[in-house]
C-alpha cells in the first residue's frame, strides 16, 4: 500500500482520462441508491472531492447552493471549464482538516463525499469525521461512498469497512440512515462500493469528538 503518497496522488497526472471517466456517467447513475436522501428544497451543499464537478453541477441545476472542494488543480480547472455556467463555487480544500471551509464558518445541509473516504489513512479518518460533523448543519445529511478492491498504480487508497465508518460517524452524533452495496459502474474487476447515509440531529447540541 503506497501510504507515503498524498491523498490525491495520481489524479493530476491522469486528469484527462479521469475527465472522460467522471463525465461518462450521470449524477443519477452514480447516486441511484441514495437519490431519495438528497434535499428537495434549495439547500447549501458541500461536495468534497468534487472532481470535474459532475455532481456539483447537477445539484446546482436543482437549485442548490454548491461549494465544490477539489484539491487537484487539473481536475478543478477542468470542472470550471466544463461546468463554468453552473453557478458552482470552487475551492482548493480537502479533508481531513478542510481548514479554509471551516474558517468560513459555513454549515451545510448536505455534505457529499463521492469516492473520497478511501483516500484517508487510519490516523486521518477520525479528524476528517470531526470536520464533517462540524460542517453539517443541524438536521443536515452526509452521503458517503466507500470503494473496495484493487488500488490503481500510483494512487493512495485504503480498505475501509462500513462498520468502522458508521462507528466514527455515530461517535460524533451522526445517525445512520442508509447502507447499501453496488457493483462498479465502470466494470473494473474486483471493484465494488458501499453507500452510506447519515443525518445530524436537528438539535445543535450534538456531540463532537
Amino acid at each position: 500500500m503506497p501510504n507515503g503518497l498524498a491523498s490525491n496522488a495520481g489524479y493530476g497526472e491522469q486528469a484527462e482520462e479521469l475527465v472522460r471517466q467522471y463525465e461518462g456517467v450521470t449524477f443519477e447513475e452514480v447516486h441511484r441508491e441514495v437519490l431519495h436522501l438528497f434535499p428537495e428544497q434549495p439547500s447549501a451543499v458541500l461536495d468534497f472531492g468534487a472532481g470535474t464537478g459532475r455532481d456539483a453541477a447537477a445539484l446546482a441545476a436543482r437549485g442548490h447552493r454548491v461549494v465544490a472542494a477539489e484539491p487537484t488543480a487539473e481536475l478543478r480547472r477542468a470542472g470550471q471549464r466544463i461546468h463554468g455556467d453552473a453557478g458552482i463555487r470552487w475551492v482548493d480544500d480537502a479533508l481531513p482538516e478542510a481548514s479554509g471551509i471551516r474558517a468560513s464558518g459555513e454549515r451545510f445541509d448536505l455534505v457529499l463525499l463521492c469516492a473520497v473516504w478511501m483516500h484517508l489513512a487510519d490516523h486521518e479518518r477520525p479528524s476528517a469525521m470531526d470536520t464533517i460533523a462540524r460542517l453539517v448543519a443541524p438536521g443536515g445529511r452526509v452521503l458517503l461512498s466507500l470503494r473496495h478492491g484493487p488500488v490503481p498504480p500510483g494512487r493512495r487508497m485504503f480498505e475501509i469497512t462500513p462498520e468502522e465508518t458508521v462507528e466514527l460517524a455515530r461517535a460524533r452524533g451522526l445517525d445512520l440512515l442508509h447502507v447499501s452495496e453496488r457493483t462498479d459502474l465502470h466494470g473494473r474487476p474486483g471493484v465494488s462500493w458501499h453507500l452510506l447515509g447519515f443525518e445530524s440531529p436537528a438539535s445543535p447540541g450534538r456531540p463532537t469528538a
